[in-house]
């Protein structure tokens, strides 16, 4: 790992590099790279929350106990941290949004808003203000400067890779973050950490959603929103009764099970779900391809680009041919899981071209 990983040039003494610490060991090892630079280096944490069991929670992520262990790493590297309490605006932008999704019947995906929001704007505001040349993260993903201006890559590890949970990184973010750790598979930086002696080289890795204590999503929504868990029918794409529910709060697109229908000459999954109805629909697996998703709040990285694409409906889906006209993404052949508040991500080999929020879809069984 050298300076150019940083892509401020060659000589980085007198530069300042700002780096996003969350207390985990991928952020710790970049703060610790940027030190060996040579450029001044300030670790900044935002507490983004603090609510009862998730403090001290192994696998949670910017709490209490992470934010002692970026202190402590700073203070073994001898650079300077910082700690800014975001807890409120984390709570109504990213948990209270997550709540409201679920009531809407929409499958949320709160560490996109996270990024949106908390970590990329108000961290790069801090960088600036602290006259950084940069904001460097701990994020897999790949940042290569183009003709045009940096562009957003997948990570070299596949299995690391976070790209679609930053396609909403504007142009201008872009042009101003670093991602060192893209070129990296996981297990090399944790041998870095070691070698660095950093104290959370064995640390575990976060959970995606760290707010919720013990992933159980739906006691998280009841207490937000006491409301939540109201019981409705279960129906089929006709409007026939096959069911009663006990809150949509405990579906989502595509789930087969806990529906409690028997009798039926195929499996039943969740189709979509009808919040001003309080209805979950359900049916057969071919009622849940999709041959086409409206996105909104469209975020587009690749200028004039009119090639061919694929398209990540999930973070974990594999890349499916698509083509995009500004509004609508059309699958080259039906999708699957395919459900209003998640994100679509489009790509052009390993560059984020771009993406958007699914609002809403359009079955592959109905005629073009």
């Amino acid at each position: 790992m050298d300076t150019g990983e940083f892509q401020l040039g060659a000589d980085l003494a007198g530069k300042r590099i700002v780096v996003a610490m969350s207390g985990g060991v991928d952020s710790s090892v970049v703060a610790a790279l940027a030190a060996r630079t040579g450029a001044e280096t300030i670790g900044i944490t935002l507490q983004l929350y603090d609510h009862g069991e998730a403090v001290g929670r192994a696998g949670s992520c910017c709490a209490g106990r992470d934010i002692r262990d970026a202190r402590s790493v700073c203070d073994r590297l001898g650079i300077a941290h910082y700690v800014f309490d975001h807890e409120s605006r984390f709570r109504d932008q990213v948990i209270d949004r997550f709540a409201d999704d679920y009531l809407a019947g929409r499958t949320p995906i709160p560490c996109i808003q996270c990024n949106m929001g908390p970590k990329f704007t108000d961290l790069l505001a801090a960088a600036r203000d602290l006259g950084a040349d940069c904001l460097a993260t701990g994020h897999y993903v790949r940042r290569v400067e183009g003709s045009a201006g940096a562009q957003l890559h997948r990570a070299a590890d596949p299995a690391r890779d976070q790209s679609y949970f930053l396609f909403a990184t504007t142009q201008d973010q872009l042009d101003y973050l670093r991602f060192p750790l893209g070129a990296l598979p996981k297990p090399r930086v944790r041998e870095l950490a070691a070698e660095l002696g950093l104290g959370v080289a064995g640390k575990p890795d976060s959970q995606d959603i760290c707010f919720v204590p013990d992933g159980d999503y739906a006691s998280l929504v009841k207490k937000l929103r006491p409301d939540a868990d109201t019981s409705g029918e279960i129906v089929d794409e006709t409007g026939r009764v096959l069911g009663k529910h006990r809150g949509l709060i405990h579906f989502t697109v595509g789930q087969r099970r806990g529906l409690e229908i028997g009798g039926t000459p195929e499996p039943l999954y969740v189709i979509r779900l009808d919040a001003a109805a309080k209805r979950v629909v359900v049916g057969p697996k071919a009622a849940l391809g999709v041959r086409a998703a409206r996105l909104s709040g469209v975020n587009w990285l690749a200028g004039a680009y009119r090639g061919p694409m694929t398209a990540k409906v999930r973070s974990l889906a594999k890349p499916v041919a698509a083509h995009f006209d500004g509004e609508r993404v059309v699958f080259d052949a039906p999708e699957y899981g395919v459900a209003p508040g998640q994100a679509t991500v489009l790509y052009a080999g390993d560059r984020v071209l771009g993406g958007g929020w699914i609002e809403e879809t359009e079955s592959a069984l109905v005629e073009a």
